[in-house]
């Protein structure tokens, strides 16, 4: 097991390793968002920046003008919630080639409670002119994205998490940008899941096939460019629709497929995630429970209609 931040770090310096044009920058949280492992390895190339994440976004995007491409990491309700206001005017504007990777996202954060379980960046960075929104759901899947980050001359955002999770994917596992993974070929539905809860949706969806109901999963790495295509053909071909995230399910995933729904194959879309509503403090798996996303939620959700 092991979280998306954790593959973050690793990947940073792999990369630093290969593109020399690479700059890590960080507000104060360099241990937590692994960004320190960096900092460790090219220290001429790192950049602490204090408790001042605008200051932060705003230095990423002048380096972006000198032709260096900046990676700037904090936490999610920091990266997007308070610097907002310079990812939009002074990176995504001028679209400049600035990474924004957000660590400690959704409820799973945990003990942190509320005030730090950012539950509303998939929204805000989605509705970005110029921005691409990639949230990655194990290890493997992470390392790709950094990299993929790397090769888009322009701003990214990409969702990572605190709390440690199976590894889905095998080392070799190709992925392409805007293109979710189908995992599973099952017709009673289709499981459309981003980020940490991915490998739930796998749990349930294993568990219910002993109980004889098939499904298939699909993995939303990239929500921005939306897979169009992806959507509509689980919808032709599958009896429910059904997402789930770690985020409100206003402005998230679910309203994504939505949206393509709603103009390109009209479709009834079940949403699961956070309703409306704040979190609270606790262990990151007994949030996930409380708040019915983890593969308990999914069969019992399944379940009760099979069986009404």
């Amino acid at each position: 097991m092991k979280a998306t931040r954790e593959s973050y770090g690793e990947t940073l310096v792999k990369l630093g390793e290969k593109y020399k044009d690479i700059v890590v920058l960080d507000a104060d949280l360099a241990t937590a968002t692994k960004t320190m492992n960096f900092a460790k390895k090219f220290p001429k190339r790192f950049f602490d920046m204090g408790i001042a994440e605008a200051n932060m976004i705003g230095t990423a995007a002048g380096f972006a003008t000198t032709g260096k491409v900046p990676f700037a990491s904090t936490f999610a309700v920091f990266a997007a919630g308070r610097s907002y206001d310079q990812i939009r005017t002074s990176v995504c504007y001028p679209n400049l080639n600035v990474k924004i990777c957000a660590t400690h996202s959704g409820i799973t954060v945990g003990e942190d409670g509320a005030t730090h379980q950012m539950l509303e960046d998939i929204g805000m960075m989605r509705c970005l002119p110029n921005m691409t929104v990639i949230s990655p759901s194990d290890d493997i899947q992470t390392a790709w994205a950094i990299e993929e980050a790397y090769k888009i001359k322009s701003p990214v955002y990409v969702r990572l998490s605190r709390m440690a999770v199976d590894s889905i994917y095998e080392e070799n596992q190709k992925f392409e940008l805007g293109k979710m993974v189908q995992i599973g070929k099952g017709t009673y539905a289709t499981l459309f899941a981003t980020g940490d809860v991915v490998i739930e949706a796998i749990n349930a969806k294993n568990e219910l096939e002993k109980q004889g109901i098939d499904i298939r999963v699909v993995d939303v790495h990239t929500i921005k460019p939306i897979d169009e295509q992806m959507i509509i053909k689980c919808a032709q071909e599958t009896k429910r629709l059904i997402s789930i995230e770690d985020h409100s399910v206003i402005g998230g995933l679910g309203s994504a497929i939505s949206e393509v729904l709603t103009s390109k194959y009209p479709a009834k879309l079940e949403r699961m995630g956070m309703l409306d509503v704040f979190g609270k403090s606790g262990k990151a798996r007994e949030l996930l429970h409380y708040y019915n996303l983890d593969s308990e939620a999914i069969i019992k959700r399944i379940c009760k209609t099979v069986i009404n």
